[in-house]
């Protein structure tokens, strides 16, 4: 075997909205199906040969593999992205209500500063 009778394709899974998985898919050459086929024994002729059949599927397998691995990876993109940006409007809504929080109380401060000073001075005279 050579150098490049091998090729890899690597993309990202997508499992759900919060999960996507790295993952390595083996393109060249095609892998064997996983499922055992049974071994009849009968003779098979192709029309057209097998040569002519594979110069016209091998194509066909390579671009369907390139594009299940384009929709996966983005796919897992758009899920990541949701995510983060669920996250950063989640963490926006808590800045906000401590934000307030701390201005009601310095307000409600400035407030009875106030009125303390005004009790203070009516008392004085």
């Amino acid at each position: 075997q050579g150098k490049f009778d091998v090729a890899h394709l690597f993309f990202s899974k997508f499992k759900n909205a919060l999960t996507q998985e790295p993952t390595e898919q083996q393109i060249i050459p095609v892998p064997a199906p996983k499922i055992a086929v049974a071994d009849t024994g009968a003779v098979v002729e192709y029309e057209p040969d097998e040569e002519e059949i594979l110069a016209a599927l091998l194509p066909r397998y390579l671009r369907t593999q390139l594009f299940g691995a384009l929709l996966e990876n983005n796919a897992s993109e758009q899920g990541a992205s949701m995510t983060a940006m669920d996250n950063a409007t989640r963490n926006a809504g808590e800045m906000i209500k401590k934000q307030t929080i701390i201005y009601n109380r310095t307000r409600q401060a400035q407030i009875t500063k106030e009125l303390i000073e005004i009790i203070s001075g009516a008392e004085a005279l």
